[in-house]
């Protein structure tokens, strides 16, 4: 090792993946193309047994391979985490693109640097890769459900020193959905909230905030490509599969950020996405804020949100409880994949 990289402690980089073929090279050569140096960072895919060609893209851009034999995403990052060398942890989802080369390195140095911070969230940004309605969902809404989004409290900036921005959320609430899809933490953090044990992707940085590490990080204008779903009817299916995992997760650890104080109850925010006149006023507002024609997807996206939802809970109930549901989430895993551009064309 280099005198160079020594000055870079070393990073554990956590993908779970099911059959991810069409997503996972794009999110792999972000990876890759960072300023961090390569013998400073290790790739860890927990795989649940796919059937394509992921393993074997895993392998070309030389990731440690686990086989994920559990029944969700949450024990496969919990796999990964117990097999980590890193002192940092960054979790990134196959459908994820780092939107700067540099994004790790400075989210690293930020962190040590704010020893009050818990870890460092990543900004979602458009991408011409995505169509409008995923850059509406990631990159305008930041939380890719209108339910969810309204059940989010607002976090407030503390302070920004160069690209280093501090947020902390309002006195009371712990009500927001905290720590996926880029999301750079300290192992040790993890390790003192028994993450490996007990993950549940956006909690953790729930019972560390409890712990009174109220305050996180983020890097001015990078973070990831988040490529959540690129159609309207898709984003249905997913919001389906969302609630089944979400129910099956309940079943082991009832742990909720959205019974944490929410700016709008659940039974409310369902209600607002039906009833027209509250996805509208938000859709004007937006219009008149950003400029931007996607917050018209508002209007179409909040009743499929309820929607999908409504279909995950009659789902979980005919066919995701107890063993018989174990292989449930993978059965419904919707097709990802990124928007071509003219530069694909053969």
């Amino acid at each position: 090792m280099s005198s160079e990289t020594k000055t870079f402690p070393r990073l554990s980089i956590i993908i779970p993946t099911l059959n991810a073929e069409a997503i996972l090279e794009n999110c792999l050569a972000s990876i890759v193309r960072q300023t961090y140096p390569r013998d400073c960072y290790e790739i860890i895919l927990a795989d649940a047994q796919s059937t394509d060609r992921t393993r074997a893209i895993g392998k070309k851009f030389g990731a440690i391979i686990l086989d994920d034999h559990g029944k969700n995403m949450e024990e496969g990052k919990r796999l990964a985490l117990q097999h980590a060398t890193g002192e940092f942890i960054v979790f990134v989802d196959a459908d994820n693109e780092i939107t700067h080369a540099d994004y790790l390195e400075l989210a690293v140095k930020a962190l040590a640097a704010n020893p009050q911070a818990l870890g460092v969230e990543s900004y979602y940004l458009p991408s011409p890769r995505m169509s409008s309605f995923c850059a509406y969902l990631t990159a305008r809404l930041h939380i890719s459900d209108p339910v969810c989004w309204l059940m989010s409290a607002n976090p407030h900036l503390v302070a920004r020193a160069g690209d280093v921005e501090r947020w902390i959320l309002p006195d009371g609430t712990f009500s927001y959905p905290l720590g996926a899809n880029g999301f750079v933490y300290r192992h040790a953090d993890l390790k003192a909230v028994q993450a490996n044990e007990k993950f549940q992707d956006t909690h953790v940085a729930m019972f560390l905030m409890k712990n009174g590490q109220r305050e996180w990080l983020r890097i001015s204008g990078r973070g990831v490509h988040h490529y959540y779903i690129q159609t309207l009817g898709k984003f249905v299916q997913k919001r389906r599969r969302a609630t089944v995992h979400f129910l099956r997760v309940q079943e082991e650890m009832p742990v909720n950020w959205m019974k944490e104080k929410p700016p709008v109850p659940l039974w409310l925010a369902a209600f607002y996405c039906v009833s027209f006149f509250g996805p509208l006023w938000h859709t004007l507002r937006g219009l008149i804020r950003d400029r931007d024609a996607r917050w018209f997807w508002h209007l179409l996206t909040c009743p499929a949100s309820v929607l999908g939802n409504a279909w995950g809970v009659w789902t979980y109930q005919r066919r995701g409880k107890g063993p018989r549901g174990n292989r449930l989430i993978a059965e419904l895993q919707v097709k990802q994949d990124l928007k071509k551009q003219p530069s694909d064309q053969p």
